[in-house]
């Protein structure tokens, strides 16, 4: 599986972005995809999972109520909907494709996409 994310961006403090990532396979029904972030200086954290069916989602608490994952299965394509954002918030984002039960571990995703960049002015 290769994934490629898209939609970071430049924006201010209360605004929003979406993130895509775009998955190559067929296959990408059967993984559960996750999104993390890694600031500067800063280890790489998760941010929020949804699992195969669409129907159940995870988040880290710094993001709940603000940032919401979903999927397309029929375009291959994982979303991040991020609004009311923080300064805080700037990172890379990575999108992440995995069969494990551990959503929020890393370690847990086999296949990783590029990054994109996300930065949020005061």
């Amino acid at each position: 599986v290769q994934l490629q994310a898209s939609g970071g961006g430049l924006v201010l403090a209360g605004g929003s972005l979406r993130l895509s990532c775009a998955a190559s396979g067929r296959t990408f029904s059967s993984y559960i995809m996750g999104w993390f972030r890694q600031a500067p200086e800063k280890e790489r954290e998760f941010v929020a999972a949804i699992r195969r069916g669409s129907s159940i989602s995870y988040y880290a608490d710094s993001v709940k109520d603000r940032f919401t994952i979903s999927r397309d299965n029929a375009k291959n394509t994982v979303y991040l909907q991020m609004i009311s954002l923080k300064p805080e918030d700037t990172a890379v984002y990575y999108c992440a494709a995995g069969t494990s039960v551990y959503y929020s571990d890393q370690r847990a995703y086999d296949y990783w996409g590029q990054g994109t960049q996300v930065t949020v002015s005061s």
